[in-house]
């Protein structure tokens, strides 16, 4: 691949990150039955979370009326939201309390959480508490709010209340206009106890200056189509001198070829999905079921390209042997988790243990990949050592190997990242898109780099399998050449010559550890 193409497609990439600034946008949720859980003293459901900006425009009429898409506009409108209570809770005789059959909807930043319940006034409890209430912090049967003087008006609590013997209660149309950019969450909450087994159904509307899409990840839809160019870019340097030298060619560029492709259906499906999104309010479920299939298809195909590659087919040994059905095998395993953990993620059909046992299952296959890529790896690189006419694949896979290191050693340091650093501060939701986005672009630059490594040309033989050129060694021998060229305090001896390569032990180390080939070491 030529140099020129690989700088025009790394300027695109660049381009595409200054663009994703200043986006905000949001969305429905639907609340079909949701039962209220008890916390401490109160009864409560969350009503989810999304990231606002403040309004450029105070119509509030806009705001209220049906017509959603007003400009300039940020508020959470809640429609048609109903409380129904059981049968017996409706028969009771009602109680004399004034906060008798109340249920209140709060709403709130997440940086203020601490003001709803009693945390202020040490008290573990959500709901006034008679002593609380006696020192006239609150009131009897209320959830505990605490306003800041400079924000008399938040955290809001709309109240509503059921009539006697009613089971069902409506709350009142309300639309809060956001003039504050922050990260919001709404609770359902109930402070009388004879409320228990109460569930709310309805809509919230969270709309902001854009469109439905969450704030804190609608960046993702111009990464989307930016990323979907830089594949086309890719493509366009690639596509062409496969058909050139498909006489040629090995069948490592179909492999490549067909994940370059996958990469170009899964972005355009998330893009689509995501402008359905951003201009309806709801996910459309065809085109998600497409996006997560085509994504889980080529999740499968690259992390094989990866194993293939390492293993040498097609470039040090003609066939892979016993090993095929095992790598469709866990091609096939991969595909189904993660089609199987991206549905319930998507759609949420699922318990709780159920998804802990769908991301510990792709861990575990994640692990077994990486160790198995490594262990060819490793398989590989000392078969070259031993064949001096095979220095030039030697270098190749030295590189591709060195290339690979790095990208697995960013991957555990985003991780890191991830679950330190992002999931721990709730004000860092406006870079959350990176998240996902910094995956992307790291598969995108490996994938240029194989493709970098092994072009298609006239004349492939730098890294075509040749059967003339290869000498076959077992495992028992390659252990022994490889004592012979590696003497124990990692000086290499080759020609008679002595020559320390630190930079290659590293390497080296790198990969051990990474294919848990401890008895290697």
């Amino acid at each position: 691949m030529a140099n020129p193409s690989l700088r025009f497609g790394a300027v695109v990439l660049l381009l595409l990150l200054v663009s994703l600034i200043n986006v905000a946008e949001a969305e429905i949720h639907v609340y079909g039955n949701k039962r209220f859980s008890k916390i401490a003293n109160c009864l409560y459901v969350p009503g989810d979370t999304e990231a606002l900006y403040a309004s450029k425009s105070q119509n509030i009429n806009a705001a209220s009326s049906s017509g959603t898409h007003s400009k300039g506009m940020s508020f959470i409108r809640f429609d048609d939201i109903t409380f129904v209570r059981t049968k017996e809770a409706a028969n009771k005789p009602k109680s004399k309390l004034a906060s008798a059959g109340l249920v209140e909807t709060v709403v709130f930043e997440i940086k203020d959480r601490e003001k709803i319940g009693g945390s202020l006034f040490k008290s573990d409890a959500m709901c006034c508490t008679a002593e609380l209430a006696n020192a006239g912090s609150c009131n009897l049967g209320e959830v505990i709010i605490s306003r800041d003087p400079s924000e008399p008006e938040w955290p809001k609590r709309i109240p509503t209340f059921f009539e006697e013997h009613k089971e069902e209660v409506k709350m009142s149309p309300e639309a809060l206009v956001i003039n504050k950019t922050g990260l919001y969450t709404v609770y359902f909450m109930t402070c009388d106890p004879d409320l228990d087994g109460i569930v709310v159904r309805g809509r919230s509307i969270w709309k902001n200056l854009g469109g439905y899409l969450p704030g804190e990840t609608a960046p993702l839809k111009k990464f989307y189509k930016f990323m979907f160019l830089a594949y086309v870019v890719l493509g366009l340097v690639w596509f062409p001198q496969v058909a050139q030298y498909w006489k040629d060619g090995i069948q490592l560029h179909s492999h490549i070829s067909l994940v370059i492709a996958f990469y170009m259906a899964e972005l355009v499906f998330l893009y689509f999905d995501f402008a359905y999104l951003d201009s309806a309010g709801t996910s459309p479920v065809e085109v998600t079921l497409w996006a997560v299939t085509i994504s889980s298809v080529r999740k499968a195909l690259s992390r094989l390209l990866l194993l293939v590659i390492s293993s040498g087919y097609g470039i040090v040994k003609h066939t892979l042997g016993g090993v095929t059905l095992r790598m469709l095998l866990i091609g096939v395993m991969c595909f189904v988790i993660s089609e199987t953990l991206s549905l319930a993620m998507h759609f949420g059909n699922v318990s709780k243990n159920v998804l802990t046992y769908l991301m510990l299952s792709w861990s575990t296959l994640e692990t077994c990949f990486l160790q198995w890529i490594f262990r060819s790896l490793w398989r590989t690189l000392k078969k070259l050592k031993l064949n001096k006419r095979n220095i030039a694949k030697l270098q190749l896979y030295r590189k591709f190997a060195t290339v690979l290191v790095i990208m697995v050693v960013l991957n555990f340091a985003w991780i890191y990242v991830k679950l330190y650093v992002y999931e721990s501060q709730s004000e860092l939701w406006k870079v959350e898109w990176i998240i996902p986005a910094f995956w992307y672009l790291l598969a995108y630059a490996l994938l240029v780099l194989i493709c970098f490594f092994w072009p298609p040309s006239e004349k492939p033989t730098r890294y075509l399998h040749v059967a003339e050129m290869e000498e076959e060694f077992d495992e028992e021998d390659l252990s022994l050449a490889e004592a012979r060229m590696i003497t124990s305090d990692g000086v290499k001896i080759e020609d008679g010559n002595v020559e320390r390569d630190e930079r290659k032990s590293l390497l080296e180390g790198f990969i051990l550890l990474f294919g848990n080939l401890p008895g290697e070491r």
